[in-house]
């Protein structure tokens, strides 16, 4: 048996402009981090029948692989050229429609695992690069390549995405007690709201290919505070990070109405009486996770959030990427 694990993450700054339909005409930046939060995938090879099973919310088996509901899991076993006799199971720490990039750990999971049964080891640019080309090309979903990058390398990752879409990437080396500092500060409170970000996103990518002034205008913002983010993490003066929080969010709520509403507002407003210096919603918005930038009154906060109904993720940073935890063959 295979077993994969692949770490979620969440963004730091530039979220949005790693869509096809900025970087294409603008370039696009994300600077983000990998969280101790993961997706497990196990590869099986079955003793007695060539019947492909598949476990995941659902359970699946069928011996024609294209009979497959699961749109990803097929399209990777398509890619691996696995088509029959594979048992395959996910488990994950983390909700689907979280915003914290779910299906991409998945097809990067699945895929490490799928490649690693068949004895071929492919570097982490190598499977980054073919879960952007499952989800974005093969399967055409409305998203960047963010997610799939993040999943395959973690840390404190850095995105340059040409207008060609060749990512050149690299992870930060940061001080330890600035590391310990960030973890203590960055507060993340899952909502409760598991939202699929496909409409939201291709509200944002039909806007952005319309050149809506509004949306260009915040994704050109976007992508500026990112660097600046990055600067700010760099100098270590990560005090700057909650002003910069706060502008970023009314920037996003600007690429498309499903980004926040008057819940979400009231949550972000409680935060802020409450000891944020500022905020931002996971993913595309509409539901997930809120990731809070506060350096005093942290109990303060927990129970504000506690309060509303919003629970505390706890977490560390992951700096191993996708990795193999388990390969009994």
């Amino acid at each position: 048996m295979i077993v994969s694990r692949t770490p979620f993450r969440v963004t730091l700054g530039g979220g949005g402009t790693d869509l096809p339909s900025y970087y294409e005409k603008f370039g696009g930046f994300i600077f983000s981090f990998g969280i101790s939060k993961y997706m497990y995938v196990s590869v099986n090879t079955p003793a007695v029948d060539d019947y492909i099973r598949l476990k995941y919310s659902k359970s699946e088996k069928v011996l024609d692989y294209k009979k497959l509901e699961h749109e990803i899991a097929r399209a990777c076993l398509e890619k691996a050229n696995i088509l029959s006799k594979i048992e395959i199971s996910s488990i994950a720490d983390i909700p689907a429609g979280s915003g914290l990039g779910s299906s991409s750990v998945y097809t990067v999971g699945l895929l490490n695992a799928l490649f690693t049964h068949k004895k071929e080891y492919l570097s982490l640019k190598v499977l980054a690069e073919m879960a952007c080309e499952i989800e974005m090309d093969i399967l055409k979903k409305p998203m960047g390549k963010q997610d799939q990058y993040l999943a395959a390398f973690s840390g404190f990752t850095v995105m340059e995405i040409k207008k060609n879409g060749e990512v050149n990437n690299y992870q930060l080396d940061i001080n330890q007690s600035v590391i310990k500092e960030l973890n203590r500060n960055i507060m993340i409170f899952y909502t409760g709201k598991q939202r699929l970000n496909k409409g939201i996103l291709s509200e944002q990518d039909r806007s952005t290919k319309n050149q809506k002034k509004t949306v260009l205008d915040s994704l050109h913002y976007i992508k500026d505070s990112g660097y600046k983010i990055l600067e700010i993490v760099k100098s270590e003066n990560i005090h700057q990070l909650g002003e910069m929080f706060d502008q970023h969010w009314q920037y996003k709520k600007k690429l498309s109405s499903g980004v926040s509403n008057k819940r979400f507002d009231a949550i972000y407003d409680i935060a802020k009486k409450n000891g944020a210096q500022g905020g931002k919603i996971s993913g595309a918005g509409g539901g997930g996770f809120f990731t809070f930038y506060c350096e005093k009154n942290h109990h303060q906060l927990r129970k504000a959030m506690n309060a509303e109904g919003l629970i505390e993720l706890d977490y560390n940073f992951d700096f191993d990427g996708s990795k193999i935890v388990s390969n009994h063959t």
